[in-house]
């Protein structure tokens, strides 16, 4: 048996270069405000490091998960339907976080895809283990 993480590597992929827009967005934001460590006390600077932060702190679990379920067989309407609800999700948290530090829609809908992500993917992990 061939294993494949293609449908894994393509929301990897949309994913890193989401991941490098928002960092591409903090470097922009430090050399507009002309603040070279932390966010200097700029509050849309420390709302773009903590859009950064957060991507930077669920993805790789999330990503490490889909690929398991990938190498152990899902199928590839899951896999799609479950990288789709991630990476649709973490466009709309940073859209959200980048509005307001406080709740937003996007934000909450973006953690909640999250969430219901990592769950379904821990779940079927270990239902194949098991299996």
């Amino acid at each position: 048996m061939e294993v494949s993480l293609s449908i894994t590597g393509l929301y990897a992929s949309l994913l890193g270069l989401l991941f490098v827009g928002l960092a591409i967005n903090i470097i922009r934001l430090r050399l507009q405000f002309k603040v070279g460590i932390g966010d200097g006390g700029n509050e849309a600077l420390g709302k773009a490091i903590r859009v950064h932060g957060n991507f930077a702190e669920y993805i790789p679990l999330a990503l490490l998960m889909l690929a398991a379920y990938e190498i152990n067989g899902a199928s590839p309407i899951w896999l799609h339907g479950l990288g789709a609800i991630l990476f649709i999700g973490r466009v709309l948290h940073a859209i959200g976080l980048s509005k307001t530090t406080g709740a937003s829609k996007q934000r909450q809908i973006g953690m909640l895809s999250l969430f219901i992500v990592i769950i379904v993917l821990a779940v079927e992990n270990i239902r194949l283990f098991i299996s």
